[in-house]
């Protein structure tokens, strides 16, 4: 392999050094990364003038524009769209895993793959809550699918976004939106046949029983009063004849208001009217469901939206009546909450106890917890109006159903115009961003909250130390050295070698990382071959994004450690035979959609 120079022996400690302390996790990533990418910078290895290239690189701003569309479309109530009918009692657990698997895969191919298993996860806890059994049969499946789905297009996972990248800079021309679908599809669907069908049995047991999610997601139900609107579905239907509506949304309801007054007992023989309001007991997000689902208002709605444009927002925040505080012993409607601070008393949770007065009405006591609605400006300075301690911020979003198509048709057209190279995709995405600002689909603040800057520091810093590696010759060390250890067999062999490599590292880092290392060196390898770079390519990116053997090779493995009550060794059980799968059945679709 010849002698190394000085510099590739700094490269080589520093990488060392990385993937060291990323293995230790005593500090963030993000962290480890910069502090390496300085140290690059003093020592000289990385020239000042790409100093701080990778913050501007494509990729990185791709992968922050994904994160951005990704919570548009949530806001929007799209995501809802498919995702409403998903928590079933009814189904069998392999039905369930294989319906859950698929939506997993579908939504991550088209926005992140951690998003989309963070939307889908709340899904899967009720469901396995309405079933009596552990979620930890099932989410495990769920985070894998999810996994597997981002393969199929460029934007589903941060290293095909790289990987594309790194081609344009090396050959000319990146890959295109779809370039990933034939293997990406084949790898999922094979993938998450194996994971439906047999590998959720894989799951130790104590994992399968273990209910850790129930503590963790268990929030408290509110009682709350929602308008029935002239758009309304309930409208001149039985308060009994939406009892399915309600069981699907995990809600109860309580009774109705009429006029001023709430009628007696249950109500479930009233025939409902526009401008009635039913009374329901829900956790947040399942009052925002019901909300969507039935078309109902909340007080001040009207106001809200008006104001929301201009102010960043509506929000949820959950906060405890405290003694001495200014609502203590008064109600929201004596105080006139909403006109003099602008802010909705939406519900009231009272240990658990139901009460008859109206919402509004309802005179409040220390210890109560409130769940407030209002304009994200203005809601900490109302909450600290009222003396009342803030609950542990938990993103609860107000979904805006009314823009769900057009949230839908801007994302559909964005992507369709970058698919046929009719917009450059980082201008598309960045497009689709600002009309989501624009219509009010995503108040300006989450456009910073939702961006994922660990990643993006991770990858800003990556990005340079990657490039120095490559032009010092270091990713060429590499690649011969793999050429040495397969030296005369086929160059499908020395694929799959890369591919198993990739994989290795990618399970014990982070796949963007790992994918920012190993693109280089697919490159030298196929130049050393005289072969197709395309394959090599294309056999990192599958590699770099499969990462099932622990809960810190991907995001979404970590994602579901605590909910599931999974331990570090549960991955593998399940993870090792489908990172033999996703091999066996990549490398010779690889091999015959990129011929050698």
């Amino acid at each position: 392999m010849g002698v190394m120079t000085t510099d590739q022996i700094i490269l080589f400690t520093l990488f060392a050094g990385v993937f060291a302390m990323l293995l230790w996790g005593r500090w963030r990533y993000d962290l480890i990364a910069f502090v390496a990418l300085l140290i690059g910078l003093i020592t000289g290895v990385v020239p000042k003038e790409l100093a701080f290239s990778g913050f501007g690189h494509p990729a990185t701003i791709i992968i922050a524009l994904v994160l951005v569309v990704s919570r548009g479309l949530v806001n929007s109530g799209a995501i809802e769209l498919i995702t409403r009918r998903l928590a079933s009692a009814s189904r069998s657990l392999s039905t369930h895993i294989t319906l859950m698997s698929g939506v997993g895969a579908i939504l991550s191919a088209f926005m992140n793959n951690v998003a989309a298993l963070a939307l889908l996860m709340p899904v899967d806890l009720q469901a396995a809550a309405k079933a009596k059994r552990g979620p930890g049969v099932t989410l495990m499946p769920l985070a894998f699918a999810t996994i597997l789905g981002g393969l199929v297009t460029l934007i589903g996972t941060p290293p095909n976004i790289i990987i594309s990248q790194f081609r344009e800079t090396a050959l000319g021309e990146p890959y295109s939106m779809f370039d990933f679908a034939p293997v990406g599809i084949a790898c999922a669907a094979v993938g998450i046949a194996f994971v439906a069908l047999f590998g959720w049995r894989l799951i130790p047991r104590a994992a399968q029983e273990n209910n850790a999610a129930a503590s963790l997601f268990e929030l408290e139900d509110y009682i709350a009063e929602l308008t029935v609107s002239e758009k309304s579905p309930a409208v001149d239907q039985l308060v009994a004849e939406l009892d399915s509506v309600a069981d699907e949304s995990d809600v109860s309801i309580l009774g109705l208001v009429r006029g001023k007054h709430r009628l007696p007992g249950l109500a479930r023989s009233e025939r409902i009217r526009v401008g009635d309001e039913l009374v329901i007991e829900a956790g947040p997000e399942a009052i925002d469901r019901i909300k969507g689902i039935l078309k109902l208002e909340f007080a001040g709605e009207e106001r809200h939206e008006k104001e929301a444009a201009a102010a960043g927002g509506m929000v949820l925040v959950e906060v405890v009546v405290q003694r001495d505080s200014r609502i203590e012993g008064r109600s929201a409607l004596a105080l006139q909450l909403l006109r003099r601070q602008g802010v909705t008393l939406l519900g009231v949770s009272r240990q658990r106890r139901r009460f008859r007065e109206r919402v509004r009405r309802l005179t409040l006591h220390a210890g109560d917890v409130l769940l407030l609605l209002g304009r994200a400006e203005q809601i900490n300075d109302a909450v600290n109006w009222l003396g009342c301690l803030p609950l542990a911020e938990r993103g609860f979003n107000v979904t805006q159903y009314k823009k769900t198509w057009l949230a839908i048709g801007l994302f559909a057209a964005g992507i369709t115009l970058a698919s046929f190279n009719l917009l450059y995709l980082p201008v598309a995405l960045a497009c689709v961003a600002a009309l989501y600002v624009l219509t009010d689909i995503l108040p300006i603040r989450e456009v910073y909250d939702h961006v994922e800057w660990p990643v993006i520091v991770l990858l800003g810093s990556m990005i340079p130390l990657g490039s120095a590696l490559e032009k010092t010759g270091g990713t060429g060390l590499i690649a011969s050295g793999i050429v040495d250890l397969t030296w005369g067999l086929p160059a499908a062999v020395v694929l799959t070698v890369l591919m198993i490599v990739t994989m290795t590292l990618s399970d014990v880092l982070n796949n963007t990382a790992t994918a920012v290392v190993a693109a280089p060196i697919a490159l030298d390898i196929s130049t050393r071959l005289s072969v197709n770079p395309d394959p090599f390519l294309m056999a990192v990116a599958v590699a770099a994004s499969c990462a099932f053997l622990t809960p810190i090779g991907h995001k979404n493995n970590t994602l579901i450690m605590g909910p599931g009550g999974y331990s570090f060794g549960d991955y593998w059980r399940m993870g090792l035979p489908l990172e033999i799968i996703v091999v066996a059945v990549a490398v010779p679709m690889i091999l015959i959609v990129w011929p050698l």
